[in-house]
């Protein structure tokens, strides 16, 4: 898990990487600790704990301030049952967590750095990480993370945050995605 600041002050997105190669983002308004576990409990409210323990079993961050209070994050809401494990690089380590680090490279293909986030939409966001997620990946085999999501966890998530497969041909990687938001 990552944030990726757009412009100084404004919108923010928080990044979530799943082994499978599997994006998610969420976008914020702010980028502190509160912003993240709202964003956390999300997926204990709409999919209940035990899947979210199958989709969070561990997560791992940076030492930001916005994964500040890690407790918040680990136990649910709900139950107050412990759902996850929260882990932090070490400081100036960001080779701890370099496969959301070299995510961030294709995603500021879209959305290149100093560019303000303050005009998209979770819509926007949830465009670019389907095609994020639908581009071939050698790391796996030319199989796109998003069929490898979905063979492990099912279609019902991707589909309820509104991110789909997108046509190999038709996979845009690059700032003409969000052509006239940006």
């Amino acid at each position: 898990m990552d944030s990726v600041i757009g412009e100084v002050g404004g919108k923010v997105l928080l990044m979530v990487l799943f082994p499978c190669g599997m994006l998610l983002a969420r976008l914020r308004d702010t980028n502190n600790s509160h912003s993240v576990i709202d964003y956390i409990d999300f997926f204990e409210w709409n999919f209940g704990l035990n899947l979210f323990r199958k989709l969070f079993p561990v997560i791992l961050t940076d030492n930001a301030s916005e994964f500040s209070n890690p407790m918040a994050i680990e136990f649910s809401p709900v139950t107050r049952e412990r759902g996850t494990w929260v882990f932090s690089c070490e400081p100036n380590a960001a080779w701890q967590k370099g496969n959301i680090e070299n995510n961030h490279t294709n995603l500021r293909r879209i959305l290149p750095r100093k560019t303000s986030f303050n005009s998209l939409t979770q819509d926007d966001i949830d465009l670019v990480l389907s095609h994020l997620n639908s581009y071939n990946r050698k790391l796996f085999d030319d199989i796109p993370a998003i069929t490898r999501f979905n063979s492990i966890f099912g279609k019902d998530i991707l589909r309820k945050m509104n991110i789909s497969l997108i046509d190999p041909d038709e996979v845009i990687i690059d700032k003409q995605l969000l052509k006239g938001k940006i």
